[in-house]
């Protein structure tokens, strides 16, 4: 948790300090946002190619490398006195990242029984939401009064404090013989169901989130005092919804997902139907928040499940899917901003989001013609299945 928390927060930490860093480095603020949009863009390309390059190290080893380049690339970024020397430690910050979810989960949820394991994604999730309601906030002070490199080098700590701890507790074991190594209910078309959605899902929701400022302030007319507020409403929204999600996520793990997807929908085409009324704003705007952190968390869940194979390099697809996703959302809203205004930005986002709802709809429908189908062949002795031909399912999975 302590590893999810100081991830996330050294990923978002340049949003609270751009103009620190422009004024520092003498570049413009455009160029040290790139310090943001660059370490998505570098999740999204490098998760699977990562996870299945180091498919066969033990994961303690994995795991200690990936926090000792967090700690490594904090000090150097603290210590940059040139933007390419900071671009390139926050490259190195998202290499360890892209690899980092896609191995921590399925080694956190091994350590305990099957029928917990949601509560076990929902906590690192939760560790992950507090970067944001906490961790760049708390940041940001420190950055205001001492420094941006302060916050920036003092990630280093609890990095080392994780590093230590995992090199020291965590067993070492062939990636293939941890529990949960493999998905519980493998489904190929599940599993493309929910890649699919997570990917809409993430463009609707950043096409809409990255101008939501604009939104508050154009549309919702709200003034400048009021919105940081509701920014900050917005982040307690959203920890609050993993928070429950996660209490519920073993009783419902098939209702999680597209639940919170149709949550956010509501919410983001309530913004554009409604914005411009203050009351029923607000009300959309925590809908919006509460849901975006629990669609990540429930897909993640979800690859747990139905992974066709291994669970890191499906959690590594849908991590880098979803990032892709951001990517994709701010330059949708960009381009629909200059025509439609901040409002249409929520009306593409929230129909996107819509769309994911459709895939998860459909791909569920037709999933469970798969699944009663192969149920059947499971019955029928006369045809191997995955479990007899491999003694574990999904094993004969990529």
């Amino acid at each position: 948790m302590l590893a999810a928390f100081t991830f996330n927060t050294a990923e978002n930490l340049p949003i609270g300090l751009l103009d620190l860093m422009s004024h520092s480095l003498r570049v413009s603020l455009s160029a040290v946002g790139l310090l943001v949009t660059g370490y998505g863009v570098t999740v999204a390309v490098a998760s699977l190619p990562l996870a299945h390059a180091l498919r066969a190290v033990p994961r303690r080893h994995v795991l200690t490398g990936l926090l000792a380049a967090l700690v490594v690339s904090s000090l150097v970024a603290a210590v940059a006195t040139s933007y390419w020397l900071l671009l390139g430690a926050r490259v190195l910050t998202a290499l360890a990242q892209a690899l980092f979810w896609a191995v921590m989960g399925p080694v956190a949820v091994g350590l305990f029984a099957p029928e917990v394991r949601g509560r076990v994604v929902g906590a690192l999730s939760v560790a992950g939401s507090l970067a944001l309601v906490l961790g760049v906030p708390a940041g940001t002070w420190l950055g205001r009064q001492r420094g941006w490199p302060v916050p920036v080098a003092s990630l280093a700590v609890p990095g080392l404090v994780c590093l230590v701890t995992i090199a020291v507790l965590l067993p070492t074991s062939r990636p293939d013989d941890e529990p949960a190594a493999y998905g519980s209910s493998p489904d190929v078309r599940r599993f493309g169901t929910v890649l699919a959605a997570g990917l809409l899902s993430a463009t609707g929701a950043f096409a809409g989130y990255t101008y939501l400022v604009t939104f508050l302030d154009d549309v919702s007319g709200f003034a400048p005092g009021t919105v940081s507020a509701l920014l900050a409403a917005f982040g307690i929204a959203c920890l609050a919804g993993v928070s429950v999600t996660a209490a519920l996520l073993d009783r419902f793990p098939h209702a999680a997902l597209p639940t919170a997807v149709a949550t956010q929908t509501l919410g983001m085409l309530g913004l554009y139907a409604a914005g411009d009324r203050q009351v029923m704003a607000v009300v959309c705007l925590v809908l919006t928040g509460g849901a975006l952190g629990p669609v990540f968390m429930t897909a993640q869940n979800a690859m747990l499940h139905w992974a066709p194979g291994r669970t890191d390099l499906a959690l590594a697809a849908n991590s880098g899917a979803y990032n892709a996703g951001i990517a994709a959302g701010a330059a949708l809203g960009g381009l629909v901003l200059p025509h439609a205004g901040a409002r249409g930005t929520f009306l593409a986002g929230g129909l996107l989001t819509a769309g994911a709802c459709a895939v998860l709809l459909v791909g569920g429908r037709l999933s469970g013609g798969a699944g009663a189908t192969r149920k059947r062949a499971d019955q029928n002795p006369s045809r191997p299945t995955e479990r007899g031909r491999y003694g574990r399912p999904g094993a004969g999975g990529p």
